[in-house]
């Protein structure tokens, strides 16, 4: 995986491997860190990886591993002088995402949602320390893709749902058969709370998601489809703040699509 890691004080691109995690200049020129990933305490037949990444707080990047663990990096505003200042152990099964609150978070909710294999999401609210808020327990289906948005988690799964939880409480709040086969990827339009997803049955869908005022309840809509006629999507990002536009591209494919209104 690849992602731009934006923090007040500096912007890293973040790429993570079956070899470890490295950290370069945002324009890709200098390798700033690496750091390599501990082979041997993982048994034979199993496969090492890192997979997830987000920037956290006001100077931490967060990357998830192949054993359950979530690397918590302290970022100084400059140079190379990175550590490793904690390590979450809530999960017991490989990462798969991890995501940060990209809109305004209700009091008490938390600004860090991480997913695994098995499921299970942790809502974390992150300071000096992370402290756990609330984990949502698995279902019996892997949880693929995470994204926290107004207090609003959203998860995409192997079966094709999209899932709605508090980011407070871990209370499920809606749940929709969004897609046929295994989702891939969602994203979220900060400044809209539109809900991209994309999946292996060749669709991309866009949903706005919402509070109701009255009731405070999360609300869910679906806006638009597409069909990517025979791919298997597997990457699905907006192109602005508000929506407007996403990429989409799919396995074996060595071309990105550009949907605009």
């Amino acid at each position: 995986q690849a992602a731009w890691c934006v923090l007040p004080s500096r912007v890293l691109l973040v790429l993570t491997s079956q070899k470890g995690i490295q950290m370069y200049e945002s324009d890709g020129s200098i390798m700033v860190y690496w750091h390599a990933l501990d082979i041997t305490e993982h048994p034979p037949a199993q496969a090492v990886f890192a997979r997830g990444i987000a920037a956290a707080g006001r100077r931490f990047i967060c990357v998830g591993t192949s054993s359950g663990l979530v690397l918590v990096f302290d970022i100084p505003p400059k140079g190379t002088n990175i550590t490793v200042s904690e390590v979450l152990e809530q999960h017991r099964d490989a990462i798969t995402d991890i995501a940060a609150e990209l809109g305004r978070a209700p009091d008490g909710a938390g600004d860090l949602v991480t997913a695994d294999d098995a499921g299970t999401l942790c809502v974390w609210s992150t300071g000096e320390e992370f402290t756990l808020l609330s984990k949502i327990p698995a279902f019996g289906c892997t949880c693929s893709s995470v994204k926290l948005w107004n207090g609003i988690v959203a998860a995409g799964y192997g079966n094709g749902q999209i899932r709605l939880y508090e980011a407070v409480t871990g209370l499920l709040r809606a749940e929709v058969n969004a897609h046929a086969r295994w989702i891939y990827a969602l994203d979220v339009a900060p400044e809209t709370g539109k809900l991209l997803s994309g999946a292996e049955d060749s669709f991309v869908h866009v949903w706005k998601l919402s509070r109701n005022p009255d009731t405070d309840g999360v609300e869910i809509e679906h806006c638009h489809a597409e069909c990517v006629t025979d791919t298997q999507v597997c990457g699905a990002r907006f192109c602005d703040p508000e929506g407007n536009s996403f990429a989409v591209t799919g396995y074996d494919l060595s071309e990105i699509f550009r949907y605009s209104r």
